[in-house]
């Protein structure tokens, strides 16, 4: 008995330490280390069997071959410009005024985060969007956090919007036309919500008119094929959706071809993204994947049907909200990937496709508009703004993030049906 429960001692010890070194980064070491050696230790101390680690990292195939395809996507979309022709098209259409370019802005990261997930929004996009306003000699921030927090707030409009969707549900996920019936309409009022949240942050820097001179946006032959592309590749990602297929070949397949496309015109476009990609975040994924089977193991699956259970007891609306507002504050905390996995686990073993288990993939999406620790789209943006000389501090992003994520989660709950 004194054998287990040194046994949980340490795997929770070495578990946590890891989760909380991969958002701190002591030293800067990426957080990929830190992540992957919590997996290594666990194993190596013999926490935890190499068989069940390898059906962990198994099980993860399908969000890493998602995650792949996407950041190929965005590659491809930030190596041939297009989302600073989108960004410099929304620029010119808004007439010199600076609340109108922040609609078209919102509107542009909305449909972004849609079709090629938050993380595109936040690391293209966003170096994207900070060209054009600096063009235009407006204040950067109300455009560069409009980027940050539509990452999040429209992260669940698809399947496809967010990596944390497949972590939660895996081979289970909804076919498209149950998760729009599900989430739609708490997509729209995360999105709507969030958007009269910044709007109003932000009304004094929306005085005046745009001051700087905007050059006509164009397109190159590559970028149209590299547009082309992209939207072949949503399309096909969205039917696949539809049909009820996992997402990480069809995407990873996608991406390939887009790629294949483009490099018709331009030959050089493969090694391009290949050097660009951050492929770090591939064994990250890993490692918390084998991270998070440990902590089953010792305990925390069952804290975890434990809590579904307690749920069943009260009435509706105060489950779901309940489990929302945890999982979404747990998720600034620990960040939403491990919180992802965690409470995909739980809802999976207790068969549980009730409206909390809806609540629980909103509060883990939408959560991290509290905290730049939050999500990995929103650190990294931050890093992101950091290479381009920008300090927004997570002290300014959390006094924001107090406002925005509380409505904008009550909103999605109140219309969340079963």
């Amino acid at each position: 008995m004194q054998t287990v429960y040194v046994s949980t001692v340490l795997i929770w010890t070495i578990s946590l330490v890891a989760i909380l070194c991969m958002l701190v980064r002591p030293r800067r070491i990426a957080e990929a280390y830190w992540a992957c050696g919590g997996g290594i230790l666990l194993v190596l101390t013999r926490l935890l069997p190499v068989r069940q680690a390898a059906h962990a990292v198994f099980e993860g195939l399908n969000v890493c071959l998602f995650l792949t395809g996407m950041m190929i996507l965005a590659e491809l979309a930030r190596e041939e410009k297009v989302f600073d022709w989108v960004a410099g098209l929304a620029a010119r259409h808004a007439r010199n005024s600076p609340a109108r370019l922040f609609v078209l802005i919102y509107l542009v990261g909305t449909l972004v985060t849609a079709f090629l997930s938050n993380d595109a929004t936040a690391v293209v996009l966003t170096p994207a969007v900070l060209a054009v306003v600096r063009r235009a000699k407006v204040d950067p921030k109300p455009y560069l956090l409009a980027c940050a927090f539509i990452a999040n707030s429209a992260s669940f409009v698809f399947p496809i919007s967010n990596p944390a969707n497949l972590v939660i549900f895996q081979q289970r996920m909804p076919p498209l036309g149950t998760w729009l019936r599900i989430f739609l309409l708490p997509s729209a009022a995360s999105i709507l919500l969030t958007f009269l949240c910044l709007r109003w942050h932000s009304r004094k820097q929306f005085s005046g008119e745009i001051r700087g001179e905007l050059e006509r946006a164009s397109l190159s032959t590559e970028g149209k094929l590299a547009l082309v592309g992209l939207a072949a590749a949503a399309a096909a990602l969205i039917s696949s959706s539809a049909l009820g297929l996992s997402l990480g070949p069809p995407t990873c397949c996608a991406a390939l071809v887009a790629t294949a496309v483009v490099a018709w015109r331009d030959r050089s476009i493969p090694l391009k993204i290949a050097k660009g990609v951050s492929w770090s975040v591939l064994p990250l994924v890993a490692g918390l994947f084998v991270i998070v089977e440990a902590l089953q193991a010792a305990g925390l699956l069952n804290l975890g049907l434990a809590g579904l259970r307690a749920l069943r007891e009260i009435p509706v609306w105060a489950a779901k909200a309940a489990a929302a507002f945890a999982v979404a504050l747990l998720s600034n905390g620990m960040n939403n990937l491990p919180v992802g996995l965690m409470s995909g686990a739980a809802i999976r073993h207790a068969q549980e496709s009730s409206v909390v288990a809806h609540a629980i993939l909103i509060g883990v999406d939408l959560g991290p508009n509290l905290a730049v620790t939050g999500s990995l789209a929103t650190i990294l943006w931050l890093i992101a703004l950091r290479r381009e000389s920008v300090e927004i501090t997570a002290w300014e992003f959390f006094k924001i993030g107090i406002i925005v994520m509380p409505a904008a989660l009550i909103a999605s709950l109140l219309v969340l049906r079963k």
